[in-house]
This record gives structure tokens, sequence and C-alpha cells, in this order.
């Protein structure tokens, strides 16, 4: 496996870990450091720093990106998005706005990715669909929301 390759297994692993982190905190309402010391704990291993900055950059800006994917939900509300889909968007929205080193079109990818493999084949859809209607209105406004 190339060099590219393993790295981008390695922050694919970490996004998955962070989706599990962000998903748990939509039911436990704590903390996202608390939950990460929790997982850290029951699985005898540190989250990675990529998991870390995703967890806690979703955490800090939740309302402005909840606000970009409210923005570009066309005919849904957001209490009707599955918290699978919403968790996941959640994370890709952070790095467009936040992670200027992550291409567009990889966080996409990798949105569409964890909703196959957590989600539904439509969940999957509706993910790229938001996400792409997303992306081109952060393009449009020079990454800003």
């Amino acid at each position: 496996m190339s060099k590219d390759n393993t790295r981008s297994s390695e922050r694919h692993q970490e996004r998955q870990l962070a989706f599990e982190l962000l998903f748990e905190q939509i039911f436990r309402q704590d903390s996202i450091e608390s939950i990460i010391e929790d997982a850290s704990a029951a699985r005898d291993a540190e989250a990675g720093k990529y998991t870390r900055k995703l967890s806690f950059g979703v955490e800090e800006h939740l309302s402005e990106i909840d606000e970009m994917i409210e923005k570009h939900l066309k005919g849904w509300k957001m209490n009707r998005v599955s918290k699978v889909a919403l968790t996941i968007m959640r994370i890709s929205v952070y790095e467009m706005l936040y992670e200027k080193s992550v291409p567009v079109s990889v966080s996409i990818n990798e949105a569409v990715e964890l909703a196959k493999e957590f989600a539904t084949k439509d969940d999957a859809s509706f993910v790229n669909g938001v996400l792409g209607s997303a992306a081109r209105t952060i393009s449009e406004s020079g990454g800003e929301k």
C-alpha cells in the first residue's frame, strides 16, 4: 500500500471514530471530551489527533454547521433527518468550512462512504445531495458560511 493510501485509510478510520463519538454525543448529552475519555478507556486506545480535531471542531461550531445543513435540506426539516446522516453531514461540513487542507470532494466522498457503511443507500444519496449543495454555497462565498 502506498503512503497516500495508508494516510487515506488512516484518515477514514479517524473520521469513522469521530462519527461514532459524535453520534454517541447526540444520545448522551455529554461533552465530547467526556465521551472521548470513556471511549478511550473502553477501547484501551487513544483517539487520534484528527479524530479529536473533528470531534471538538464539530462540537465547537455546531450551530454554524447545523445552519449550513438546514439551509440545504430542500423540503426537509432537521428533526426528520436521520441521526446517522446528520452526524455524517456535520463532520463533512466542518471539514469544508474549517479544514482547508481537505479537498471538498474528498470530504463529500468520505461522508458518502460513511453513509453507505452506517446508513442506507437512500441516506448516502441524500447526504451527497445536501453536501454538494452546501459545497457550492461555501465555494461561492469563498469559504465563508
